[in-house]
């Protein structure tokens, strides 16, 4: 299970370095978008997959799954969440102000 989950962490990896480095300003924030997903795998994987345990630690519990790399991902999925809406609002503005979403367009000539 975990090679399969490496296996799509590099996938997720590729593809966003691969939409970062493209002239168009909304294909970088997709980028951004999934690095921030395959972060959260990467976290969840190396904390371990465990199946069929709780994250609970009781007095009984013979196994239990670590809560801490769950803990982790919930809060970066809000900062992601967050990150993503300021980033789509900010590309928006910049093309209804502009009229493009073209990098070396809007990086302007250099006699400005």
């Amino acid at each position: 299970m975990e090679i399969l989950i490496v296996v799509l962490i590099g996938i997720l990896f590729s593809v966003a370095t691969y939409l970062i480095l493209t002239k168009s300003l909304f294909r970088v924030v997709l980028g951004t978008v999934l690095i921030s997903h395959g972060a959260h795998l990467l976290i969840l994987t190396m904390g371990g997959l465990g199946v069929g345990s709780a994250p609970l630690l009781g007095e009984e519990a013979s196994s239990y799954t670590d809560p801490l790399p769950q803990a982790l991902i919930l809060t970066a999925i809000v900062i992601s969440f967050g990150m993503t809406a300021l980033l789509l609002v900010m590309t928006y503005r910049t093309y209804k102000v502009h009229q493009t979403d073209d990098l070396d367009k809007l990086r302007g000539r250099s006699d400005e």
